[in-house]
């Protein structure tokens, strides 16, 4: 028994649900579909088979065989990468196809079975007549077939003298003479016309001992001659049927040599009926292992199975299946789809994916984990302001989420069906950020497009723009985008008009923008233009009771990716979760717990303290005031210097009111130098 499961309950999972249902050797385990009023669901439960709307409780190792009936490429692939190993994944382009072939090879079977059953019940019902003597002459055999034939029952006949009951017979001239006489065709009182054959039985010492004839109506074998025609026309119409199919067709006997292709075969491979037929399965194969063969020795069929065929290479997946006939293995058909347009067609599909991501807002404010107070207040600022066209300033430490707030606020706004764009000031240099922020003329400098190209700014309109790092902007930068700000215009380089826009501008940032104006790094007239909405996203440590929920999306998120089926946190890796000081906030808490999975057994479902890297245990709240407690701290020499350092540098912050400058000054060390010392030891201050 085969266990399946249908994904997709519309028109095509419907019609493929009422075919399965009806097949023996298929347990269908459930139909799912995401739509609760999908009219396959309702069929289903009417045939008493589970339906859900979610797939993965059925992905186990019982599960033999998956159709995918959504034709969604998308969920094709969710499904490829959850199923089990042993599991064969129908996509729903070749479900309909494979179904189509197997509603048509079913149908040739049945013709092919039944007129082997009118054959052996033509054989039953007609069997030779048959009359047997002994060396005297009496009757001692005079079966239905006799009895019909000739129109006498046997109580009549048997035991009785053959030339006194059966007119003109010659059996007695067969016992005398011990010379057969066949083939003789013979007239019966009735006026029935009969061919006999006449034997004599002889014993092992070659004495005749008796004689028998078999005869037969010559009727009910010019009956037979006629249904042997229409077999012969039954056949040319199967082969006309199976030469105008435009799928390749190939059919091996039980000796797994080629009985039957179609001209669509020879045009996928190249190769002529004269290069196939009485040859071995594998004279086609140009990369793989032949499906007929192993069919042929599982009597199990395979679904799928990608190969190369033929002299060109050509990329195919082959489905075949066993041909049985009343329990018999006679052979294999295979149906082979040319997947190589197909291939381009993904290819040129997921080029196109690559670009719409960077074109649209993947995440809404429903993808924010966050229950704490200080989260929800900024949640809440973030909703408001997305009602609004005033630009947003998102502040926080990396590693926070302040992308994923640009995109909620994208997506719930007015203009969440254009273009969001996102540009990371940081990562560009200077010369190119300009050209792809503002654009360019044709010839504004070398190697210029012809023609000029939009800046990302224009790209943007009617949509949102999210400028990431905003703080790291250089000052000639930050004059072109007050521009921007104020007049709602941009100017490309090397141009002279101006363009009008009409973009929604969020902005992020890690710095302490105070800090960088009092030190002359940031422009006081941006900063009030940016600083309209400002949100400030709280770190993780801030917010220890939105650990767990986070923790256990990600287990979630990561169980798709690693193909694992993690439940928990144990509560004492937990507690070592809610102790530690995340510098790197969430983006660390994704880093660890994708560790602590990888170092999991593929059979464990609760992440133990020793499947954690390592962590600074320290309490989020603890102070590090040498004053508390004078027993051992259990630091290494490196983590005390660390925390040495850390202290000092923030009482230096302290007394320089959070001026960065100023602080280095105090510190004897470069303002480059205290940057690199905040990110590397997780300090980042506020002043807003």
């Amino acid at each position: 028994m085969h266990k399946l499961l249908i994904v997709g309950a519309g028109r095509g999972g419907t019609a493929l649900l009422r075919m399965l249902n009806q097949m023996e050797r298929i347990e269908i385990v459930a139909v799912v579909d995401h739509r609760t009023d999908a009219p396959g669901l309702e069929l289903a439960r009417s045939f008493g088979i589970k339906t859900d709307t979610d797939y993965r409780p059925y992905l186990n190792d019982d599960l033999d065989v998956i159709l995918e009936a959504t034709g969604d490429l998308g969920e094709y692939k969710h499904l490829r990468h959850l199923k089990q190993d042993k599991t064969v994944l129908i996509p729903g382009t070749f479900t309909r196809i494979v179904m189509k072939l197997i509603r048509e090879r079913d149908k040739l079977i049945a013709v092919m079975t039944q007129n082997e059953r009118e054959r052996e019940t033509m054989l039953d019902s007609t069997h030779d007549a048959i009359i047997g003597v002994n060396r005297r002459g009496i009757i001692t055999l005079f079966n239905k077939a006799a009895e019909r034939l000739m129109g006498i029952d046997a109580s009549k006949v048997l035991d009785t003298k053959v030339t006194e009951r059966i007119p003109n017979t010659r059996l007695h001239i067969v016992l005398e003479t011990g010379t057969p006489e066949l083939n003789q065709e013979q007239i019966l009182p009735n006026q029935t016309r009969i061919i006999t054959n006449r034997v004599p039985v002889r014993n092992e010492r070659g004495e005749v001992v008796g004689a028998v004839a078999i005869f037969r109506d010559i009727t009910e074998i010019m009956a037979l001659a006629e249904e042997v025609t229409d077999l012969k026309e039954l056949q040319s119409m199967l082969q006309a049927i199976i030469d105008s199919s435009d799928e390749a067709i190939s059919v091996v006997d039980r000796n797994g040599n080629g009985l039957l292709i179609n001209p669509a075969y020879t045009r996928l491979t190249g190769l002529t009926p004269d290069e196939i037929i009485g040859k071995p399965a594998t004279v086609d194969i140009s990369e793989g292992e032949s499906m007929h063969m192993q069919v042929l020795r599982t009597k199990k069929p395979v679904r799928g199975v990608p190969m190369k065929l033929g002299l060109k290479r050509k990329d195919v997946v082959v489905n075949v299946a066993p041909v049985m006939v009343d329990g018999e293995l006679k052979g294999s058909v295979g149906v082979i789809h040319d997947v190589s347009e197909f291939k381009r067609l993904t290819e040129e599909l997921e080029k196109a994916r690559r670009i719409i991501r960077t074109l649209e807002a993947k995440y809404s404010f429903a993808d924010i984990i966050g229950y704490s107070e200080p989260m929800r207040a900024a949640m809440d600022q973030a909703q408001k302001a997305a009602l609004t066209p005033a630009t947003v300033l998102l502040r926080g430490e990396s590693g926070t989420g302040k992308e994923l707030f640009a995109h909620a606020i994208h997506n719930a706004s007015e203009r969440k069906y254009k273009q969001f764009i996102r540009v990371n000031c940081a990562a560009i240099s200077e010369s190119l950020l300009e050209s792809e922020l503002f654009g360019y003329e044709e010839g504004a400098f070398t190697g210029a497009r012809r023609g000029g190209k939009r800046g990302l700014f224009e790209e943007a309109s009617g949509g949102t723009i999210f400028l990431d790092e905003i703080g790291e902007l250089s000052m000639s930068m930050q004059v072109m985008l007050l521009r921007v700000l104020q007049e709602r215009e941009v100017v490309r380089v090397g141009g002279t008009k101006p363009i009008p826009i009409d973009v929604r501008i969020i902005t992020a940032t890690h710095v302490n923008l105070e800090s960088a104006i009092s030190a002359g790094k940031f422009r006081e007239d941006l900063y009030y233009r940016l600083h309209v909405v400002p949100i400030q996203i709280p770190p993780l440590r801030q917010r220890l009771e939105d650990i767990k929920p986070l923790a256990m999306h990600l287990l979630r998120k990561y169980n798709l990716e690693y193909g694992r089926n993690v439940e928990e946190i144990d509560e004492q890796a937990l507690q070592q979760l809610l102790s530690y000081h995340w510098p790197g906030n969430v983006r660390e808490l994704e880093n660890v717990l994708g560790r602590a999975m990888i170092h999991m057994r593929i059979y464990e479902r609760t992440i133990l303290p020793e499947h954690l890297p390592p962590l600074d245990r320290r309490l989020a709240s603890t102070s590090s005031d040498p004053r508390k407690g004078t027993g051992a701290s259990g630091k290494t020499l490196k983590e005390a210097v660390e925390e040495a350092e850390r202290d000092h540098i923030l009482r230096e912050l302290a007394a320089a009111s959070g001026n960065r400058t100023l602080a280095a000054k105090r510190l004897d060390i470069s303002i480059r130098s205290l940057y690199y010392k905040l990110e590397k030891l997780g300090i980042v201050e506020d002043q807003s």
